[in-house]
């Protein structure tokens, strides 16, 4: 049989108590909602369907780019009637695999033993065996141990508060099927709501066969409603992310510490200290040693290269045997090439850098294009900004630039050339020579400083 997918995601959320609806909220840098469709999309269906309603206009706008079909719930009536919305656009053959936007952290496997079970022509259903059950609806069984219903808390008997199986929402079955049992659903409880559940009651009245499979771990299954609920959620997944980088041979200083909002790739025996923030794609070589308190974005680095603490790094390329820091930045368009060395408080914008440069301390390189073996004095800048264009700087091989240089592009500086410190370079410099700009020197014989007049 043919997979359709439908997540439900059109609840408003309202103990979240935010503007943003309540499936965009982030959880490791992505929407809760992206999460699960991303687990969806590993599944291969034919379609998957998006049933938005609370800020619907911001969900859709947020996640345009995926290739699924939006069916809006325009009345919040219950999780049958959002279901049925979606239905019309799925065959009667079709097994449709039920799944929340708010329940990130559901896992693949768990998801492909549950729409197996459907697909041998019952309703299979996702249950769990919780400590405490409370909040969740709570599964029926038979005296032969056979499903008969799921019971809602608020709804529930103080006999049937005391089961601890309890129903995840996660279901798998037949389209048509499904279509038929949906028409029959009543509102006739406590929330006056279309429970997507009671079709498990008609299942086993219908004689249709009810399976379940519990998830293996219980953070699969929990769902977000509240920002504590969020917080709780985001350690859990940063947590398994941390395990997995471990086990792929990088060594955390503290799992607890380190928080991944994309993806990393990381080769072996890399060393990454507490308070690492990684964003989007990051690539790091072999033997990488990444210092405390540094946020890494999109970023390739290379074999060997140390990365010092509080460093700002992003959209950039670093070569092997590199040294970072401390407290550099590396902004977006930069390229080191190998062993160069960015020092503390330097900030390097859009530029390459070749083999071996030195700019090690309290230097701003901007629109640069930079030669091997060049050493950069403190306090350089370079003048790259007009007001309104932006112009390059081009330094050449071996150069030597004295501290306390500003190099006003658009400018050339030739090979092996010499910058006296204190200069303000604002024609090219030919190489090979010295070349400075300074204010003569003067001493004036028997000045004295001025002093307070006594009162």
């Amino acid at each position: 049989m043919t997979l359709s997918i439908v997540i439900l995601a059109a609840g408003q959320g309202t103990r979240m108590r935010s503007a943003l609806p309540k499936v965009l909220h982030p959880l490791g840098g992505r929407p809760l909602l992206q999460h699960v469709i991303d687990t969806a999309q590993r599944l291969e269906p034919r379609t998957i369907h998006v049933v938005y309603g609370h800020g619907g206009d911001q969900v859709r706008e947020a996640l345009a780019r995926e290739a699924v079909e939006w069916v809006e719930q325009a009345e919040q009536l219950g999780t049958g009637h959002a279901l049925a919305q979606a239905l019309p656009g799925i065959p009667d053959e079709d097994t449709v695999l039920v799944l929340y936007g708010d329940v990130p952290l559901i896992g693949l496997d768990t998801l492909k033993a549950l729409a197996q079970q459907a697909r041998e022509g019952g309703l299979a259903v996702l249950t769990a065996e919780l400590d405490d059950p409370t909040g969740y609806g709570r599964m029926l069984r038979d005296a032969e141990g056979r499903l008969t219903g799921i019971v809602e808390q608020k709804d529930a008997s103080e006999a049937e508060c005391a089961i601890r199986e309890v129903n995840t929402g996660f279901l798998a079955c037949r389209a048509g099927l499904l279509r038929g049992w949906l028409g029959q659903l009543s509102n006739d409880n406590a929330q006056r709501e279309y429970y997507l559940t009671d079709v498990v009651a008609m299942a086993a009245r219908d004689g249709v066969p009810v399976e379940s499979c519990q998830a293996p771990h219980e953070y699969e299954i929990l769902g977000v409603n509240d920002r504590v609920q969020l917080a709780a959620l985001e350690r859990t997944f940063q947590r398994r992310q941390a395990e997995a980088l471990m086990r792929a041979g990088t060594t955390l200083a503290d799992p607890a510490r380190f928080d991944l909002r994309g993806r990393i790739e990381a080769g072996r025996d890399c060393f990454i200290d507490v308070n690492v923030l990684v964003e989007g794609e990051v690539v790091l070589g072999e033997g990488v040693r990444i210092g405390p308190n540094c946020v890494l974005r999109n970023l390739r680095i290379g074999d060997g290269v140390e990365v010092l603490a509080d460093c700002v790094m992003e959209d950039a390329v670093i070569g092997a045997g590199s040294r970072i820091g401390p407290f550099a930045r590396i902004r977006p368009e930069t390229e080191l090439a190998e062993r160069v060395h960015v020092g503390n408080f330097v900030e390097i914008k859009k530029a390459r850098v070749a083999e071996g440069s030195k700019i090690n301390h309290l230097s701003y390189i901007g629109d640069t294009r930079m030669g091997s073996g060049v050493n950069v004095g403190a306090g350089t800048i370079t003048c790259n900004y007009d007001g309104a264009n932006k112009h390059l700087t081009e330094i050449g091989d071996g150069v030597f630039i004295g501290s306390d240089t500003q190099l006003v592009a658009p400018v050339k500086v030739g090979d092996g050339a010499t910058i006296g410190a204190g200069s303000t370079i604002t024609r090219d410099v030919p190489p090979g020579e010295l070349t400075l700009s300074r204010s003569p020197q003067q001493t004036r014989k028997g000045w004295q400083r001025p002093k307070k007049k006594k009162s």
